[in-house]
Order: structure tokens, then C-alpha cells, then sequence
């Protein structure tokens, strides 16, 4: 009975967290849950309608931005990293380089009806396309295009998620509403 309770409790716990986080964002839409002890630089995160953040979130976007569409779902430990260190300064140790280049910080676009695995990588300047699929543990250093899926280290395309005809029937039945 008490281990019911605990766990109801921390449930609750976790969802006023949640509740208490949910408007550090840059925007929301509506149906938004994320894990409220994950890393996010919330001011430079956008996110969209029904969208799910798991467990271990780590979304950094410190002098750039994130962008997640709507129906996105984002897996467990799922890293995304808008910025990089500036490692052309002759005689400097990187850490001690404060000053970046126009290349060292740039935006991710995550599209609509995206599915992210658990521990997958997504780093600066990608763009994942409306319905693709990123495998667990994959590492995204390229644009990922539409109704695609990808794995592996780095990603590379696995297949197609529909056929051209399913495509069309999957966009029909989407938009007809």
C-alpha cells in the first residue's frame, strides 16, 4: 500500500513540475509533456502540439534554437546540440576560445509527425522532415528527408516509410479532416 502512494506521489510530483517548467519554453502548443528533469535552454526551444519528451531529454540550444513541430515523439536520453566550439584558433586551448564563428551555432528543425528513438543524436543545422523516423541510437548530423527512415552511426537512409502509393492515401487521410 505505502509503495502506491510513493508512487503516486512522485507522478504528482512530476506533473506540477512539468506544469511549473512548461512556460520557460520560447512557445507550446497544447498537449505538451516532457520529462521536467531533463537539460533544456527552454528560452530557445519552440514545440509544438501534442508532443511527447521522454525521460533524459538533453536539448541545448544555447546560441541558436530548436524547433519541434506538432505529433513529434521524442525517446528516452535523446540529445539535440545547436552549438559546437570554435577549434581554429591557433596557439589557444579550445576551452579557453570564447569567441565563435557564424558556423559553430545553428538552428534544428524537427517537422511534424516525427518519431525520435531512444539515444538518438541530432546535431546543428539538421532538419528532420515531416514523418520521418529516426532509429534508437542514431547519430544525425545531415538533413533527414520526409517520410524517411534512418539509423546507425552516422545516420544514413534505411528505407523509405511508405511506397509513393501509400504516401498519397497516408496524406488523403491525414488532410481530409
Amino acid at each position: 500500500m505505502l509503495s502506491g502512494v510513493v508512487i503516486l506521489y512522485t507522478k504528482v510530483r512530476r506533473r506540477l513540475k512539468m506544469l511549473a517548467l512548461k512556460s520557460a519554453f520560447k512557445a507550446t502548443g497544447t498537449n505538451f509533456i516532457f520529462d521536467p528533469y531533463g537539460v533544456y535552454t527552454y528560452q530557445n526551444i519552440t514545440v509544438g502540439d501534442d508532443v511527447f519528451i521522454a525521460e533524459g531529454a538533453h536539448l541545448s540550444a544555447t546560441l541558436s534554437h530548436i524547433t519541434i513541430g506538432s505529433k513529434v515523439m521524442i525517446g528516452p536520453k535523446v540529445t539535440m546540440i545547436t552549438g559546437d566550439h570554435n577549434t581554429s584558433v591557433v596557439g589557444a586551448y579550445m576551452k579557453d576560445v570564447k569567441q565563435k564563428r557564424s558556423e559553430d551555432d545553428q538552428p534544428i528543425i524537427i517537422h511534424d509527425d516525427v518519431w525520435i528513438g531512444a539515444t538518438a543524436t541530432i546535431l546543428k543545422g539538421v532538419t528532420i522532415g515531416e514523418g520521418a523516423i529516426v532509429a534508437a541510437g542514431a547519430l544525425v548530423r545531415v538533413d533527414v528527408a520526409a517520410n524517411t527512415i534512418v539509423a546507425g552511426v552516422p545516420a544514413k537512409i534505411i528505407r523509405d516509410r511508405f511506397s509513393q502509393e501509400e504516401l498519397k492515401e497516408h496524406r488523403k487521410k491525414l488532410y481530409q479532416r
